[in-house]
This record gives C-alpha cells, structure tokens and sequence, in this order.
C-alpha cells in the first residue's frame, strides 16, 4: 500500500511544458507560428493560413506582406509530410495572385515544386504542387525553368492520376508550355499524344476541352500530326463532332482538325475515309458563330497548300462559305471572307466563289463594321485579280460607288484593297470611264498621302493605271494630287518607289502635266534615284525619259542633247547647261529678272496670237514684243506678210493695266517668215540630203553667213547678243532676232526649223560654246542597193551644208576645236 501511495503522488518531470491550446485571430500571429520548431503547431499553422488565403485576394496580399512565403517556403522541404503537404497547400491557393507570382519566381520555387512531383508523394501535394506551376507557368521565363530543370515528364506522369484536379492542373501546366514551340518538341517525344486522347473520354468537360486545346497547341507542328493521324486521333475527333452531347466542345475540336487539314496527306485520308464528308456536312447545319468562325479560319490555314485547295473544291467547300456570309456575326462574315480570300487561288474555285459571291460581298461593303469592310473589300481584290469575268461582275453588281466609299474607311488595309480592286476594273474600259466619272483622281489624294506603304503603293498604281487619259492627269493636277506622288518617290520603300515612278512616266506623258512634276522637283529627284544602284529601276530611267521628252527646254538644259523624236515646238527656250542640282526656272521667271550680262536665254515661239493677248504681253513686256513687230515689219516680205502685224499688234491705251495678267510669251515674227521661206523653198526638193544641204545654207545665210576657221575668233557674235538684249532690255532673245549666230545658235535654228518641215536630225550640246545637228541618211551601193543609214554632222559655220561624216576627223574637229 505505502509503495502505491508514493507512485501516485509523483509530479511530471519539470522540463516538459503542460499542453497550451492557443486561439489567435490575427494572421501575424500565425505567420509567427511557422518560426516553431514543433511539427504539429506548424502543420496547424500551415492549414488555417491555407483557409485564411483562400477566403480571396486581399488576404493573399496580407499574408505576403507578413512575410509567410518566405517562412513557407523553407516549410517545403520539411521532413514531416504533413507540414510540407500542408505549405504546399498554402503555396498552391496563394500562386493565383500576380504579386505572389513575382515573390515566387524571385525565390527560384520551380525545382523544389517538381520534386514534389514523385509517385511516392501524398496525390494532395500532387494537386497543389501542380496547382501552383500552372498558375506560374504563365510566365516565359517560368516555362523555361520548368522545361531545363525537367518538369515536363512529371507533368506528362500525372495525366494518369486518379484524382481529376491533379489531372487538370498537371494538363493546364502542359498547355501552356505548348505555347512555346521548343516544348512543343519535347511534349512531342514524350509521347504525350496517346493521355491526351484518353483525356477526351474524361467524365469531367473541363479536362476534355483542355485535352482539345494542348491537341490544338501541338498538332501546330507536322511531326505532331502524323502521330496524332498514327495513334487514330482523327476519329476521336470526328467521333466528338458526330456527339450532340458534346457540341461544347465541337469548337475546339474544329480547331484541332483545322491544324491537321493543313496537312494533304492526313486531309487525303480523311476524304478516303468519308470523314471529310462529314466534316462539312456537320459545318453546313451548324448555327454556332464560334463553330462556323473556326471552321472559316480552318478552311484559310489549310487553302494556303495547292492541293489541299482542290480537294476542298471537290468537296463543294465553297458552298458552306458563301452560307457563312448571310450570318448575323460579324466575326463569322470576317473569317468566311478570309477563306474566300484563300481559296481564290484556285482557279476553279474563284469562278464559283466570284459569280455566286461578289453580289454578297459587294452588299457587305456598307458594313459598319471596319474589319468586316476590311475582310470583304481583301476578298473581291483576289476575286477580281487576273479576272476580268470577275471584275465585270463587281461593276455589275454595283460595286463601283461602295468601293470608292471604302476609300475612306479607317482601316489601311480596306483602303489599299480597295484601291487594288478599282485598279482591275480599271482594265475594263467601260468600268474605268465609271470609276473617273466617280472622282478616283480626287479620292487618291488621300491615299497618296497615307503613311502606310502598302497605301501609298496602291495608290501610285491607281494613278499609273488611271492616268493615262488627259482629263484624269487634269483632275490629279487641279486638286493637288501631283504634289504627294512626287513626295512617294522619296520613300524608303522600293514597292513604292518603284509604283511612284509609273504613275510619273505615265502622268509625264502629258506637257502640262510634265511640267507641272518638273516643278515639283521629281526631275531631281528622279535623276537622284538613277544615280544610285540600290535604288534604280527601269521605271525610275523611264519616268526621266518620259518627263525629260515632254519637256524639251529642261532635256536639253540637263541632258545637252534632243533626239530626232524630240520636235522643238513654241514656248521652247535653251537657258544653256544647268549645273547638277541647280534649279531650272520657267520662261516666265527668267523674264522677271534684270538685264545681266550672263548668256542670253534663246527663245523659239512662232505662233501667232490674238490681238488680246498680244495686249497683255505688251503691258507686261513691250520691248520684247515692239522689237519683234518691227523687226518683222522691216524684213516682212509680200503683200500677206505685211498684214499679219497689223492683225495682231494693234494699239492699247497707255492707260489700261493687266498687272494680274498671266505673262505670255511674245512671238517671233522673222522666225515665222524663216520657217515659212524654207517650207517655200527647201521642202519641195526630192531627197532629204538636198533638203539638208539646203536648210544648212538657209540657217548659215540667217546667222551671219560663213565664217572661215582662222577668223571665228574675229566673229563677234557676242556683241551682237549685247546690242540685242540691251535693245530688247530682257536677258530673253528670240532667235529670229539673232543677226550673227555661232554654232550653237545655228544648230538651234536648225532643228527647229527642221522639225517643222519634217527633216529628221538631232541636236546635241558641245563645250565652249559648241553644238551641233546629227541626220541620218540613206546611200545606195553602186548597184542600187540600199545601204543602211549613216549618221552625219551638218557643217553650219565653216562650209556651210558640208555633211561630215560621224567618227570622222573632220566631224570631230568640227565639234571640239
């Protein structure tokens, strides 16, 4: 009894600390609890934490600023399970909060996460492990991690878990590491095909349509798809579509073969198979915008491959496109046009598509919605393209007006199809009258000023294809359109520049048009882009060319030489040699100037005005203009002759003044009596060579007659300039006032008034002074055989009516000494 007393009166030993049930309400407290060293207060601490972060965000951002993922984080690889299984909890539900995100991935959490990974673990650390990649794997950089530090196959493992949340995070994670397509690789030779397709047989709908968008992510890559074709995954597929219990995911499933429809084998395939068949007839009675959109886009991916086209053609694609179009969505009406686009390239199917679908897509033009216009007006560019059928159906369907309508859209792209569009019709002469009629000049304006490229080479092309008929080149004039082309031949773009100099060596083709680029600067410019080797293109040499022959005074000033196709008509002035990048001015500016002792301007104008605009002239220049009446007075010739200044300089009022008048050249009556002497006297003779002699005789007895080689020294020609242009007070001499001419003054009469009695020559620009004519002419062999033509230089100074032959020593001393 005594030794029984003594047990049950013992006290417990004095270094354990009696059971303390705590109960706290303040986070910090419980954060201050994971510094414990016991496993059970941490295991508790751990899971109310957990509950705390998952009543939502704020709390999440509490216990970060508490400093729990740092004291968490050491928690996960604790040795008691329970501890690190319930951290990872913790971890798990927090990682959905970008904050969080960001402390994670400073801590470098990734490999300890996949550790957790192994079969041996407790499925809840699975879940929550797998929770929290997926919520960081988000990120590239995190994806990165999770691929070098050999996630993937861990991840690949779990998708034959048990449990569906490990199943779903472990599958989301997967997915977007497939977003990347150097995991995509990987995921691939992990034999991740044959789980995901299990997955699609899943009772829950969210793996399943997660199982559909990693299959989506992977069959992007071929090899992906012949293991998807391989392991049977194309009739998982079209089994899905055949459901009607699983139409949720019909979408997604479209998506998937929309990859695989890239391929032609695997599209072969399903045709033999009958699944194609299928596929379009579940499309044809579908009603659902996200089904017909992906299948649209998947229509467009797979018609960029030539064959694939015609087996699409085959199966009536077509069809269900145009269908597509009548829909109510805006986003359907925008893929269905993008196929269209795409199956354009087939030519079978652009016949079909353009005369059932361009009354439907003209009607869509007035769509207030921008990216439906966008879409429509891309598809009637490749309807329209190399297709004249097609293009007559567009104007026929009153496609015209909505069209230049679309050339104010907000969209470039509407724009510069639009204008692509106008240009095919264009190649129609009835369509094109209708289209200028509508104002294109005026609408391009805007266009060639857009700072969009592929605008702006539209819209030169427009003008190059518009602006062969006058009326539209004076409409691009008058509304200041000239102005933005020149500006494009700056651009950058070699698209651009090349479509620039078109619409200029088109738009040059008309005198005042030429003159009017040459005004802006595109001579310059264009001489600039010839220069350079990168840049140069046979537009750019024949849009010079082009300005250059329909503005003869600047060729000859640039260029020192005019062709036999070059005919000197009035308003011609010869200003000399003009230095590189020196500015060439107009007759009318170099007519403002002061009297200078610098190189006369020679003037060619033998056409006779009316008596009211001889009046404007002599109140804005009457020395020119007396001088050439009296001069003309003095050496007319014949009772007709002797008439013509009394018509056309009449008398005006000292008192009337036309200071706002345009100034106008005045005519040259003694270079009309010359041309009207020669026409008289040399066009009547039987061979061009005669005529040449002839006229080179005419001109020489005109400008001083023959000067002997030892004495041209002694000719002083410039003297007579002087008295010429002080008389005239203007540095402008016609050449018919020119009494002693030297070679370049005579070489000058020459062509003109070769081109106005129809002998062919050229004139060319020597140095110091020099110029001189080139004609060619026929020979026959002494047995009557014609040989071909030589090429001669017309002695105008020495002997006169001399042709020296080209090449010759005569010739060459005749222009250089």
């Amino acid at each position: 009894m005594g030794k029984k007393v003594k047990k049950e009166s013992e006290s417990p030993p004095k270094d354990v600390f009696d059971p303390l049930l705590i109960e706290s309400k303040a986070p910090a407290t419980v954060v201050l609890m994971l510094r414990s060293p016991e496993n059970e207060v941490l295991a508790k601490a751990c899971d109310a934490l957990y509950k705390f972060a998952s009543k939502g965000d704020e709390n999440k951002v509490t216990l970060l600023g508490l400093g729990a993922l740092e004291h968490l984080y050491k928690l996960l690889s604790h040795e008691d399970p329970l501890v690190r299984r319930n951290a990872i909890m913790v971890f798990g539900i927090m990682a959905s909060n970008n904050d969080v995100k960001k402390l994670l991935r400073e801590l470098d959490v990734t490999n300890l996460l996949i550790s957790q990974l192994a079969p041996e673990e407790d499925v809840v650390i699975h879940e929550f492990a797998t929770l929290c990649l997926a919520h960081m794997a988000v990120e590239y950089t995190i994806k990165v991690k999770i691929f070098e530090q050999g996630g993937l196959e861990p991840l690949i493992r779990l998708l034959g878990s048990p449990d569906p949340d490990v199943t779903k995070n472990s599958l989301e994670c997967i997915y977007l590491l497939s977003q990347d397509f150097q995991n995509r690789a990987a995921v691939r030779e992990l034999n991740v095909i044959p789980p995901l397709l299990g997955l699609l047989e899943s009772e829950y709908p969210t793996i399943q349509s997660l199982a559909l968008q990693t299959l989506e992510a992977i069959s992007k890559d071929r090899e992906t798809r012949i293991l998807l074709r391989e392991n049977k995954g194309l009739d998982c597929l079209l089994n899905i579509l055949e459901n009607n219990e699983l139409n949720d995911l019909h979408g997604e499933t479209l998506a998937v073969l929309g990859n695989c429809l890239e391929d032609v084998h695997i599209l072969q395939q399903i045709q033999l198979t009958g699944g194609l068949k299928k596929l379009v007839s579940f499309l044809e009675v579908s009603t659902v915008p996200d089904i017909q959109k992906n299948a649209a886009k998947a229509i467009t991916k797979a018609a960029y491959d030539s064959e694939i086209r015609k087996i699409l053609h085959w199966e009536e694609v077509e069809k269900f496109l145009l269908s597509l179009l009548e829909t109510n969505n805006d986003e359907v009406k925008v893929a269905a046009s993008q196929a269209i686009s795409a199956m354009c390239e087939n030519i079978d199917s652009k016949c079909v598509l353009g005369l059932q679908g361009i009354p439907q897509l003209v009607q869509l033009l007035s769509s207030g919605n921008e990216e439906v216009k966008e879409a429509v007006v891309t598809a009637l560019t490749n309807l329209t393209t190399a297709s004249p059928r097609n293009a007559s159906v567009v104007a026929e369907a009153g496609g015209i007006v909505p069209l230049m309508k679309t050339l104010n859209a907000q969209r470039d792209g509407a724009i510069s199809n639009a204008i692509a569009v106008l240009t095919n019709l264009s190649l129609q002469e009835p369509s094109r009258v209708s289209i200028q009629r509508h104002g294109i000049m005026s609408a391009l304006v805007g266009p060639l000023r857009s700072t969009n490229s592929k605008v702006q080479s539209k819209a030169a092309f427009a003008v190059a294809a518009f602006g062969c008929d006058a009326d539209a080149q004076a409409e691009l004039r008058n509304v200041g359109g000239l102005g933005p082309l020149v500006e494009l031949l700056h651009s950058k773009t070699e698209e651009v520049r090349r479509n620039a100099c078109w619409a200029v060596m088109v738009c040059g083709s008309n005198e005042l048009t030429a003159v009017e680029l040459c005004r802006l600067g595109a001579l310059d410019i264009l001489e600039e882009i010839n220069l350079s080797t990168k840049h140069k293109n046979k537009f750019s040499e024949a849009a010079l060319e082009k300005l250059l022959d329909n503005n003869l005074s600047q060729k000859y000033s640039r260029m020192g030489y005019l062709s036999s196709s070059n005919i000197i008509t009035n308003g011609f002035y010869d200003c000399g040699q003009v230095k590189h990048g020196g500015k060439f001015l107009s007759l009318e500016e170099l007519s403002k100037q002061e009297l200078t002792d610098r190189r006369a301007i020679i003037f060619i104008n033998a056409k006779p005005q009316e008596v009211t605009v001889v009046e404007k002239v002599q109140e804005v220049s009457p020395s020119v203009s007396e001088r050439s009446s009296r001069e003309r007075s003095r050496k007319g010739k014949g009772k007709k002759e002797e008439e013509k200044p009394k018509e056309v300089t009449s008398t005006v009022p000292e008192e009337i003044k036309l200071e706002n008048s345009p100034w106008l050249p005045p005519p040259d009556f003694i270079l009309m009596d010359y041309i009207n002497d020669a026409s008289k006297t040399i066009l009547p003779l039987t061979t061009t060579q005669e005529q040449v002699v002839a006229l080179a005789q005419f001109v020489a007895d005109k400008m001083g007659g023959t000067v002997e080689r030892e004495e041209l020294h002694n000719f002083c020609w410039e003297l007579n300039m002087s008295e010429i242009e002080f008389e005239l007070k203007s540095n402008i001499v016609p050449i018919g006032t020119i009494k002693r001419g030297t070679f370049y003054h005579r070489a000058l009469l020459f062509k003109v008034i070769a081109d106005r009695i129809g002998i062919g020559c050229s004139l060319v620009r020597g140095k110091y002074n020099r110029a001189w004519n080139e004609v060619k002419l026929v020979e026959y062999s002494s047995k009557g055989l014609l040989l071909p033509p030589q090429e001669y230089i017309v002695d105008l100074m020495f002997e006169p009516g001399c042709l020296l032959k080209q090449g010759s020593a005569k010739a060459d001393q005749y222009k250089f000494i």
